[in-house]
């Protein structure tokens, strides 16, 4: 049962040091850096956030593959591993597919693109040369030079039903979007299917105080939008810090590994030390 953080897409990037490092000194396990189109880049992110700190395992949630090249992906992972050991973990997802149009590189087949994605960087991290004739990706007897002694964990960013077996069976994780509930994570669990050490992580809005609803009013409508329902049925962790601890509790419950609290309000952080106070 882990704690992370998100840090939010909306903040400064030069802040990104100092949150990291108040971080580094608390209960918190993760801290969670996010690829959107136009906001900031996750590797770049989460090489500042693995400098910053000694502790914390930093994830990348998530990089879209069709901006990606599996080669070089696994080339910018591998650095990352080999600097920091045991502290990083790679999400990929299908990226937004509006968003990947308006880059021009929406992919013909976004399912192959991801399995055969996320096949190949696992197998250059462990060091393998490949060569792959794909739907999506095409690479002829690539290797990495200096693979990490220890490999990170590649999670699948994913949310559809299609796309979370597709992760069950090729991921060594699953990464769910904010606004998900216990009862719908149980579900999706069993979608996955997965045998073994599958981490599952769950994105969860977070605002500790009594303006809570209405503070989270604009992140509910949006979110409410991407997962296609009423902003009302978009679970959050809103409230007195007892209210937010409980849900993360039932999170934990209902099969999620990492419960990685995505704060919103002026002072970040301070939602953070009393949801940990809390918990």
């Amino acid at each position: 049962m882990r704690i992370g953080v998100v840090f939010d897409r909306g903040l400064p990037p030069e802040s990104l040091p100092a949150f990291a490092g108040e971080l580094d000194g608390t209960a918190v396990s993760d801290l969670w850096v996010v690829e959107d189109l136009g906001w900031t880049g996750a590797i770049s992110s989460a090489a500042t956030a693995l400098a910053a700190t000694t502790r914390l395992r930093v994830g990348i949630g998530i990089a879209p593959a069709p901006l990606r090249n599996p080669m070089l992906l696994a080339m910018e992972l591998a650095n990352l591993a080999r600097l920091h050991p045991g502290r990083l973990a790679a999400g990929i997802g299908h990226g937004v597919q509006d968003w990947m149009r308006q880059a021009g590189a929406a992919a013909s087949s976004p399912m192959s693109l991801l399995e055969e994605t996320i096949t190949s960087v696992r197998a250059l991290l462990r060091g393998e040369t490949v060569t792959l004739d794909g739907r999506e990706v095409r690479l002829d007897g690539v290797r990495l030079v200096h693979p990490p002694a220890e490999p990170p964990p590649v999670l699948a960013g994913v949310v559809s039903p299609r796309s979370l077996a597709l992760s069950g069976r090729v991921a060594q994780g699953t990464i769910l979007p904010e606004g998900l509930g216990p009862e719908q994570v149980r579900a999706i669990v069993e979608r996955i299917g997965a045998t073994g050490d599958h981490e599952v992580v769950a994105f969860v809005y977070l605002h500790v105080g009594d303006d809570a609803r209405l503070a989270m009013r604009p992140a509910a409508e949006e979110q409410a939008a991407f997962l296609r329902v009423p902003p009302e049925e978009v679970v959050m962790a809103a409230g007195s810090p007892e209210e937010a601890g409980a849900l993360v509790r039932a999170l934990w419950e209902a099969g999620v590994t990492t419960v990685a609290v995505r704060p919103v309000g002026a002072d970040p952080l301070s939602h953070v030390h009393r949801l940990l106070a809390a918990l």
